[in-house]
């Protein structure tokens, strides 16, 4: 067997011409198998689920809000004291995605 540049050139141009003939059909199985890839590996990822500790570490720093019982009580006073507000409180618990 003899190795020599010109028959490696001759068989690379040979196979480039048998490349360029299908090098729309590769295009297309190289894309299809980057996405089918991509797409495993995203429902991969969205399968897994936190594990306890994780979930028990973020409540931890979440900072909850509170509300005074006086600002409470004085909201129940103006809602009580004024119609147009009982009126909109009364719509707003019947249907409140209603604009």
């Amino acid at each position: 067997m003899n190795i020599d540049t010109k028959t490696i050139l001759a068989k690379l141009s040979f196979f480039a011409v048998k490349v360029r003939r299908y090098a729309v059909v590769i295009f297309i199985v190289v894309m299809v198998g980057i996405y089918s890839f991509l797409v495993f590996r995203i429902n991969m990822l969205n399968r897994i689920e936190p594990s306890s500790d994780d979930v028990a570490a973020k409540l931890q720093t979440l900072k909850r809000p509170k509300i005074d019982k006086s600002v409470v009580t004085k909201i129940q006073q103006l809602q009580d004291n004024s119609v147009e507000v009982q009126t909109l409180f009364k719509q707003a618990r019947d249907n409140p995605f209603q604009e």
